[in-house]
């Protein structure tokens, strides 16, 4: 009965009396809210930059009165710039490329860390060591093109992610992950008779929800950005991604575009033309955040606290 007292008077004690800050302390705390307010405020600002010009009249943005905000507001470039059939072909290509790829990836990705992630595994130390040396040589750009241009791989969808297939850093994590969890899981699976892919599955898995989101957002961004394999082994305008549609764009500097569109020439600019493929290609990535972002922090915090 007295340990119960004095357990609840230091419990009060704990709640009632908060550990107030210094003025230091305050002042450090005050001074870091405000400068990554001042950082995201400024990343933030060639979005800014680039909706204002996709909103704005002709007129304003061949003068370069558009910065912060739309002169003019008229939506008729995105109405134009979604009636372009490259775009939308390229758009889903990149949804495809995206979607296949990250599965395809995640999977291999698993599966390989898995078994690097045991102690028992005989010959580990070379196979991670092998791992490794990738991550610092490669083939080379014209070896690992002649590969592709042999296994008939060069303007197919695969190509595109089959030589990604196992990034060996988000590898590192799954398997760093996967050694943190507690081996007596395993053990006491394997006592009612469930063998090793039943353990991966219905145990491993279901524990690894945030370090599995959070790769598969690595991979998810990586395919959607990626434009030099595509550049490289892609000649086929019916199988070019997304940002590569956005490189060519930019290089031709939207004029392509404005010759095949006549009306669009007449109230439009190719800055504008630019400025609103630009943020209707960076929409679709952006909606995948919010559904893993709870697992974001905790996914890399905890698969690299082991090295």
């Amino acid at each position: 009965m007295k340990q119960d007292l004095d357990l609840k008077k230091i419990t009060a004690g704990a709640g009632g009396n908060a550990i107030k800050s210094s003025p230091g302390e305050k002042l450090f705390a005050a001074f870091n809210y405000a400068f990554f307010i001042l950082m995201g405020m400024t990343t933030m600002l060639p979005f800014i930059n680039l909706l204002a010009k996709s909103l704005s009249s002709e007129q304003a943005v061949v003068s370069g009165r558009v910065g912060l905000f739309p002169i003019g507001i008229q939506f008729e470039t995105y109405y134009y710039v979604l009636q372009d059939s490259m775009f939308l072909t390229s758009l889903r290509t990149s949804v495809l490329l995206t979607v296949i790829g990250t599965a395809l990836s995640l999977f291999m990705t698993t599966i390989t860390a898995y078994p690097l992630s045991k102690t028992r595994l005989r010959g580990r130390k070379w196979l991670l060591l092998m791992f490794v040396f990738t991550m610092l040589f490669s083939g080379g750009l014209i070896p690992t093109y002649l590969l592709m241009q042999n296994l008939n791989l060069v303007n197919t969808l695969p190509v595109l992610f089959l030589p990604a297939m196992v990034n060996v850093f988000n590898m590192l994590i799954i398997k760093n992950y996967f050694e943190g969890l507690p081996e007596s899981l395993e053990e006491s699976a394997k006592l009612d008779g469930a063998g090793n892919i039943r353990i991966l599955i219905h145990i491993i898995l279901p524990l690894s929800l945030p370090v599995l989101a959070t790769i598969a957002l690595f991979f998810a961004v990586a395919f959607w950005n990626d434009y030099f394999a595509a550049m490289i082994y892609i000649t086929n305008p019916e199988l070019k991604p997304l940002q590569l549609y956005l490189k060519e764009l930019i290089v031709s500097s939207g004029g392509e575009f404005l010759k095949n569109n006549v009306d669009a020439a007449i109230n439009m600019t190719p800055q504008s033309i630019q400025a609103s493929s630009i943020l209707l290609a960076t929409i679709p990535i952006l909606l995948v955040y919010p559904f893993l972002q709870k697992y974001f922090v905790k996914g890399v915090l905890v698969g690299s606290v082991k090295g």
